[in-house]
């Protein structure tokens, strides 16, 4: 197909959709007075009637009166023994490797054997330090109770929730790297 066959298809087509553009707006004034007297019959309609309103139900008062009965909120549930079962002491002196917590410290080695075998662990501040038992390390009072070639045994102390302490046992192990 040639150009000029083109553009005179595509100017045919336009004026087509122009010219029915137009007889759409220029069909007169009655579109506009039958959405006119639309609105005005909508609007002159009675008003649906409105529900009527619920009835309120009468609650019975009460009255709390429970100043002679156990307060909810003591401590009567907690464990008045605290001198029995395991306690951090307060009065030890904190080592080094107890500001960190436990799984932020990292097992790389180990020197000597038996049991003078030492432990080599790398703490966050990426400083290594020598572990044998008795040591304390993590934050949860860890005391270190024995030194292996691939991980260091501790026991923590941890509060049991009524007031007393539990002994866990827990371990740091070598890197694989």
């Amino acid at each position: 197909m040639s150009n000029n066959l083109i553009r005179g298809m595509l100017a045919f087509a336009l004026a087509l959709a122009l010219g029915a553009c137009g007889r759409s707006v220029t069909s007169g004034p009655e579109p506009a007075s039958n959405l006119e007297e639309w609105v005005a019959n909508v609007k002159a309609r009675p008003a649906p009637p409105l529900d009527p309103l619920p009835v309120m139900q009468q609650f019975e008062t009460f009255e709390y009166a429970a100043q002679g009965m156990r307060d909810p909120f003591s401590d009567a549930f907690t464990s008045k023994d605290t001198g029995s079962g395991p306690r951090p002491d307060s009065h030890r002196r904190k080592q080094t490797l107890e500001q960190f917590p436990l799984d932020s410290l990292d097992m790389v080695g180990t020197i000597g054997r038996g049991g003078g075998m030492v432990g080599l662990v790398v703490a966050p501040d990426k400083v290594v330090y020598r572990i044998h038992p008795g040591v304390y390390m993590g934050q949860n009072d860890g005391r270190v109770t024995a030194v292996h070639e691939d991980r260091i045994e501790l026991v923590e102390l941890v509060p049991d929730g009524a007031g007393g302490w539990l002994e866990r046992p827990a371990s740091v192990a070598l890197e694989d790297n």
